[in-house]
């Protein structure tokens, strides 16, 4: 007999396949199923066309409405964005404006000068008033009104900066100091022998004797030398008060 060819034995039987089960929590003592999975969200679409694409971290900008025929389609509004408050304290002037320094300490300190411009100019006819002669006693009153308009307008200036009060102030204080200053030379003069019999007498007799002197000459009229020291003092004040001001203004 002829023996049937050689065949292999067939496979075995393969166990039937289980479908696959979602990964349990290590730690599940009751056998409690899986929680189904939900299949993730995709962002809300924005339509094309109708504003910017939405910022991350923030929700999507509306649509807005549909484009008027022959218009530009309109963008809806964006948040704007914060601002830091300005701090509180001294903000840095800009230069040229706003900076316009202390009328009342310049004027103050302007008179104060005045003053003692004043002193020096009386201390110098005191000491020299017999040599004296009328053409240098006139120059020593104008060099006296330049001096005293000059030391004062250069304080205003300094400190009132651009104050219109402390350039004014400036040539008024000068000129009281030029008028004073000559007067307070013929009080001293009265003193001179320290004693005060010849001050009373003229106290007595024309309390305003000092100031008839300023305004008058010996002949009788005007003295126009000394009403020159006035605007002349005023003048100086001013414009140097002025100059320097802008001067420290812009600097």
């Amino acid at each position: 007999m002829s023996q049937p060819p050689f065949q292999p034995p067939p496979p075995p039987p393969q166990p039937p396949q289980q479908p696959p089960q979602a990964p349990q929590n290590a730690y599940n003592p009751y056998s409690q199923p899986a929680p189904p999975q939900q299949p993730p969200q995709q962002p809300p679409q924005q339509q094309s066309g109708f504003g910017p694409p939405p910022v991350p971290g923030q929700p999507p900008a509306q649509p807005g409405p549909p484009p008027v025929p022959g218009q530009p389609p309109m963008q809806p509004m964006q948040p704007g964005m914060p601002y830091a408050a300005p701090p509180f304290g001294h903000h840095p002037t800009t230069p040229g404006t706003g900076n316009t320094g202390n009328a009342v300490g310049a004027i103050l300190l302007g008179f104060l000068v005045s003053f003692v411009v004043s002193l020096v100019y009386v201390g110098i006819n005191m000491a020299t008033y017999k040599e004296q002669s009328s053409a240098v006693s006139n120059i020593l009153y104008l060099l006296h009104a330049l001096l005293n308009g000059a030391a004062v307008g250069a304080l205003a200036g300094t400190v009132g900066r651009g104050s219109n009060g402390a350039r004014v102030g400036a040539a008024i204080i000068a000129a009281l100091g030029v008028f004073f200053g000559y007067t307070n030379t013929v009080v001293s003069l009265f003193l001179r022998d320290g004693s005060l019999m010849p001050l009373k007498y003229m106290l007595e007799d024309d309390p305003l004797y000092p100031a008839k002197a300023w305004f008058d000459t010996q002949g009788g009229g005007v003295d126009w030398i000394s009403l020159l020291g006035l605007p002349l003092a005023a003048a100086t004040a001013w414009g140097l008060a002025h100059l320097i001001g802008n001067k420290g203004r812009t600097a």
